[in-house]
């Protein structure tokens, strides 16, 4: 698992590892989740905020 703090916001990034699988589940500072096999995916997903994803909730 790996938690990462941005230490200007606050805000927490989360990857998990699938025990048993070659998945990664991220979880986005905005609540909204992701699943990649590739780290460097996972990460530009994430950081990528708010591009690729919108915060949970939000249907406009």
């Amino acid at each position: 698992m790996s938690t990462v703090p941005t230490f200007r916001t606050g805000e927490v990034y989360r990857i998990d590892w699938l025990p048993g699988t070659d998945i990664l589940h991220g979880t986005c500072h905005c609540g909204r989740e992701n699943t990649a096999q590739d780290p460097i995916e996972m990460w530009e997903w994430m950081l990528a905020h708010p591009q690729g994803h919108e915060p949970q909730g939000n249907t406009s």
